[in-house]
């Protein structure tokens, strides 16, 4: 992937990862009306909010949690992220490579998401029977160059109190995100167990935290 591609599938992810200050909605709001208020909400919060703007990875990581949340089943990003290692993972382990993976997530695209200007988009129709469970949500993002297609995969909750719609997946010209760290992971995992790949997320967080308080300091 050149450099030029790599840049636009980073700006439009995000975009897809910026639902960071939407206020809570009905839940049984339809996935292509979510997704469409969602992303036209992101985009306003990143020409506004100046924290945003600047990458400040507290402020988002503090926007994540209350307001992205809702939209999100994470775990299950996570546990597909992680692969057959979740089922061996303990419930303090899988708590911990959650919070890492959320810290990773932020982390990576904090810069990013203060480049994401000027962007439009359009939610193409959605192709689902009433029935689904679920669904993928098409969207085009256009900026400068040319236009990227970016696809929300979503499943259908029920119960506890959180029924509606929920995010699990993203796919950025034809790559799953889930995917994407999926195959790091297992390399981890095979080399070094569970722990070892908590350990190296903490690591690689604690690295790119570093990277930014320099950055900021400049």
């Amino acid at each position: 992937m050149n450099r030029r591609l790599f840049n636009q599938c980073v700006l439009a992810l995000a975009a897809s990862v910026s639902f960071l200050a939407v206020p809570a909605w009905a839940a049984e709001e339809a996935p292509d009306a979510l997704v469409d208020r969602l992303t036209k909400e992101a985009l306003d919060i990143i020409q506004t909010d100046k924290a945003v703007q600047a990458g400040d990875v507290d402020h988002l990581m503090q926007l994540l949690d209350t307001r992205v949340m809702p939209y999100l089943n994470f775990q299950r990003m996570t546990a597909s992220a992680v692969g057959p290692g979740w089922r061996q993972a303990t419930p303090e382990q899988r708590k911990r490579l959650e919070a890492e993976f959320k810290t990773l997530l932020v982390r990576t695209y904090a810069g990013a998401i203060s480049q994401a200007k000027n962007l439009t988009f359009s939610v193409k129709p959605l192709r689902a029977a009433p029935e689904d469970k679920e669904v993928i949500v098409r969207t085009l993002i256009k900026g400068r160059g040319d236009p990227i297609q970016l696809d929300y995969r979503l499943e259908k909750s029920a119960g506890d109190g959180a029924a509606g719609w929920k995010i699990f997946n993203l796919n950025v010209l034809g790559v799953w995100l889930v995917d994407t760290y999926r195959s790091q992971f297992a390399q981890e995992i095979n080399a070094k167990g569970v722990d070892g790949l908590i350990t190296t997320l903490t690591e690689r967080n604690k690295s790119n935290a570093a990277k930014s308080d320099t950055s900021a300091k400049k």
